[in-house]
């Protein structure tokens, strides 16, 4: 089926954003690529027509793209910064992340090819992000097409370090519990806490590591931030906090802001 979407992009080629009376998929209602689907939800007044940073994000294991789109920490993030976010839909509510070359790196392509012939969007702007199962599936996508991404934005969840990765984003950043009880965090071999961003720091030549220290977007919760800056190419964040497996108050809102340029804001 990968190879059969494929193919209809590129024997379709390159076209004109639809008109908003051709765009019939929004919200609730399925986008529907083959026999297959995702859904949409577009940033609060945007005017129809001024192109769109785009957030694509991969639901958690048994959910679905209806839940993301009307989830307060990511959909209230993305429209309130004028992102238009993507939710594909996986079979059986889950994803194909374990092994490389799943239909599912394909199906995430079309989408993000069917939304570019629905909308206009900002080419360089593109993040892909995902919580749970789908972080690990985010991870899988940009490990395989992810040269045009402008950053992955995972969420309690990654691949094996010694994956392989042909492709990487420009950026990445990811958040983790450190009691998390459902995917465990992943501590390194002398038991490192850096190590959920390892594969990473490899792949982009990356030294020395610098603390930020503690920030917040809410005051229930405060996370330890660090990153590599000092890479031959690309950065990577890292963002621990002492609790379990959730999406944090505010995180995907304070990727967007900083990514985008915004002042800091929650929500």
């Amino acid at each position: 089926m990968k190879l059969l979407i494929l193919l209809l992009i590129l024997i379709a080629g390159p076209v004109a954003a639809m008109t908003p009376e051709e765009r019939s998929c929004e919200g609730v209602e399925p986008c529907m690529i083959g026999d297959r689907s995702y859904h949409l939800r577009v940033p609060d007044d945007w005017d129809g027509m001024t192109p769109l940073p785009v957030m694509l994000h991969f639901h958690g294991w048994q959910r679905q793209g209806t839940l993301t789109i009307r989830h307060p920490r990511i959909s209230d993030a993305t429209r309130r910064r004028g992102v238009l976010l993507i939710a594909p839909n996986g079979l059986g509510r889950s994803w194909d992340f374990w092994r490389p070359g799943t239909d599912d790196v394909g199906f995430a392509r079309a989408v993000l090819e069917d939304v570019k012939a629905r909308y206009p969007i900002v080419e360089d702007q593109v993040f892909v992000s995902g919580y749970s199962w789908g972080s690990n599936m985010a991870w899988r996508f940009v490990c395989e097409d992810g040269a045009d991404i402008a950053a992955l934005l995972a969420i309690s969840g990654t691949l094996e370090q010694t994956e392989d990765c042909e492709t990487a984003p420009k950026e990445v950043r990811q958040v983790y519990g450190l009691s998390d009880p459902v995917l465990d965090f992943p501590f390194g071999p002398n038991g490192e806490s850096d190590y959920p961003v390892f594969l990473w720091r490899e792949r982009y030549g990356c030294g020395e590591s610098r603390a930020l220290g503690p920030w917040q977007q809410v005051p229930f919760l405060t996370l330890e931030r660090t990153i590599w800056e000092a890479c031959d190419t690309g950065r990577v964040s890292l963002d621990l906090h002492p609790g379990g497996h959730f999406i944090p108050h505010g995180w995907i809102a304070r990727q967007l802001d900083e990514l985008l340029g915004l002042p800091n804001s929650y929500p």
